[in-house]
């Protein structure tokens, strides 16, 4: 029943241009389709009340369908002087995939 599910569900994924690495860890999502631009986003000024908040870019992110924009945020870091390193499209053979942002 499970590898039946689990074929049905990589049929229909490579049906609609995406397909599934091996390995449920590792699983990732390859989007056959390239990501549009960035939107040129207007960065707010920093909140008064949270001076060592980081901005986090937004970013497009694939839905199933189509790729659907993201907002970016201030957001908290983890620790003091964290940075942050964005996430990205990476194209990897026959399609892209998203690679997430991290704090260093």
């Amino acid at each position: 029943m499970k590898k039946r599910l689990l074929s049905t569900v990589c049929g229909m994924a490579i049906g609609v241009g995406l397909a599934l690495t091996p390995g449920i860890a590792d699983a990732q999502v390859v989007v056959r389709i390239g990501p549009p631009p960035p939107v040129h986003e207007r960065i707010p000024p920093r909140p008064h009340e949270h001076p060592d908040w980081a901005w986090q870019a937004g970013y497009h992110r694939w839905d199933g369908n189509r790729y659907v924009w993201v907002p970016g945020a201030y957001v908290p870091p983890p620790r003091p002087h964290a940075v942050w390193t964005p996430g990205r499209w990476d194209h990897r053979g026959n399609g892209y995939v998203w690679v997430e942002g991290r704090w260093r």
